[in-house]
Order: structure tokens, then C-alpha cells, then sequence
């Protein structure tokens, strides 16, 4: 959107832009549930599971509601998936988002998930796409990514800090022993996690935020083709923790950690 703006002496006239941001959201199982599977551990059950929003888009949510009120960014949230995962999508509405957008598809893999979200960043003419860095129930770590590539936009991963003025971004990132700051420019795609806000500045939803989400718009918009890649043979829990051993004297913690753990 445009609009128009003089200065006191009217002599100029100054065109300013607001920003297109899309946050992609995963609705993903809260880390205390109890996670069991079915159908021969070939499918997860979903029975007695709290869902939430995925806590690295949740950075990135809160990083995208900060350009909306010091920069009047527009925001826009998008999810793949069935309608099980709206309330997901209304909890972002009401954290502040301006509309939100469904893909009435299953999230099967990475690929097919960056097609169906690439396709809505192109069609919506987004300057930025979110995304969290990876989700937590699968961990992939690979939709920011194939987003960029499909779309053409650039992209910076493991993003901890980005600033936004005009059509240029300064993207900070997490490497291995330390921080670098990188330049760029918009479109980009950028995968989040936390540092990109601090935890204290995430935002739970009050009454009128709640009250606002019921009459924001949720699109439902059915996908693109876009096969899946890969299958899920089968699921595995952690095998769980052995009996603990106790000792009462040097001697014996040596000849254990030596003979049975087998790590001296």
C-alpha cells in the first residue's frame, strides 16, 4: 500500500511502502506431551496432544509484529495443513496478526511444504517470508531453504537479528563460535530462532486480541501439485534410561567407567 506524506514546508512529496511480511507458521505437539504412535508405529497419534505454535516461528512472529508497529509492515500468516490446525493459526491472529492463510493439504515432507508455501509467497508478492530455522517435532531444518530457492528471494539461516530500511535488510546469524552480519536485500527469506526477539518479548494473546482474531480473515486455499519426496517408513521412541549404578568409592567408578561403559 501507498500513501502520501508532506513535510512542514511542502515543498517535497515523499512515497512510502509498507512491507509484505508472511510468517509461516507449523503447529507442532507442546514438548510435555505424551507422544505415542500407531497403525505399527507407522503414524503418530495424535490423541490427548496439546498443540502450539512452533517456538522458532514464534520468534519470528514477534520480530514480524515489531515491523508492523514501527513500520506499518502488513503481516500475514500461512500454515499447511488440515483444519485441526486453525486454532494454531487463530493464536496468531490474535497475537496480532492482520490475516492468515491455511493449505488444505497434510504437511508430508520439506519439499512439498516449500512448494505449497513458496507458491503463496509468490502469488502474495511478500517482501519477507519468516520461518523458523527448523520445527521441533521433525527437525528438518530444510523449508526456509527450498523457500528461497523456489522463489527466487535470498535467504539467511539461523537468523538471531534482522533490521529492515526501505528495500535493504542487515541480517545478523548464528555461526559456529560467534555472530556474522550480513547485508542484503529484500525479497528474502529468512529461517529464525530464538535471539531473532528475546523470550521476554513474546506475546501472549489478551481478551481483545482474542476477540479480534474471531473476525480476522483465514483464508483456505487448497495446493498446488507438488508431490512428496520422501515417506515415513516408521517411528522409534528413545530406548529408555538404564538402571542406575551407585558407588561408594573411586575404585569402583574406575573399574566401571573402565570394564562396562568401556569409556576409559
Amino acid at each position: 500500500m501507498l500513501y502520501l506524506r508532506h513535510p512542514k514546508n511542502y515543498t517535497q512529496l515523499y512515497i512510502i511502502s509498507d512491507m509484505k511480511i508472511l510468517v509461516c507458521i507449523s503447529h507442532v505437539p507442546d514438548t510435555t506431551s505424551k507422544i505415542n504412535f500407531t497403525e505399527g508405529d507407522t503414524k503418530f497419534d495424535t490423541n490427548g496432544v496439546q498443540f502450539v505454535i512452533n517456538p522458532n516461528d514464534e520468534f519470528g512472529l514477534t520480530r514480524a509484529m515489531w515491523f508492523k508497529e514501527k513500520q506499518g509492515a502488513s503481516v500475514h500468516v500461512v500454515n499447511v495443513g488440515g483444519a485441526e490446525t486453525e486454532p494454531t493459526l487463530r493464536k496468531a491472529l490474535a497475537i496480532g496478526a492482520d490475516e492468515a492463510i491455511r493449505i488444505n493439504t497434510p504437511a508430508t515432507d520439506g519439499y512439498s511444504v516449500a512448494k505449497q508455501l513458496a507458491h503463496i509467497a509468490k502469488e502474495g508478492g511478500y517482501d519477507l517470508v519468516i520461518g523458523g530455522r527448523e520445527s521441533i517435532d521433525y527437525n528438518g531444518g530444510m523449508v526456509p531453504g527450498m523457500v528461497s530457492k523456489l522463489t527466487g528471494a535470498n535467504f539467511v539461516n539461523n537468523c538471531i537479528g534482522l533490521e529492515v530500511e526501505g528495500n535493504s535488510a542487515t541480517a545478523v546469524r548464528e555461526i559456529d563460535g560467534g555472530k556474522e552480519t550480513l547485508k542484503t536485500e529484500l525479497p528474502l527469506v529468512i529461517g529464525g530462532q530464538k535471539g531473532l526477539v528475546e523470550e521476554s518479548d513474546l506475546r501472549i494473546p489478551n481478551m481483545r486480541g482474542i476477540m479480534q482474531a474471531r473476525t480476522k480473515p483465514l483464508h483456505v486455499k487448497e495446493p498446488v501439485d507438488a508431490a512428496a519426496e520422501t515417506q515415513t517408513a516408521s517411528f522409534e521412541k528413545p530406548a529408555p534410561k538404564g538402571a542406575v549404578k551407585l558407588v561408594d568409592n573411586v575404585d569402583d567408578l574406575v573399574n566401571l567407567l573402565h570394564n562396562e561403559a568401556k569409556v576409559i
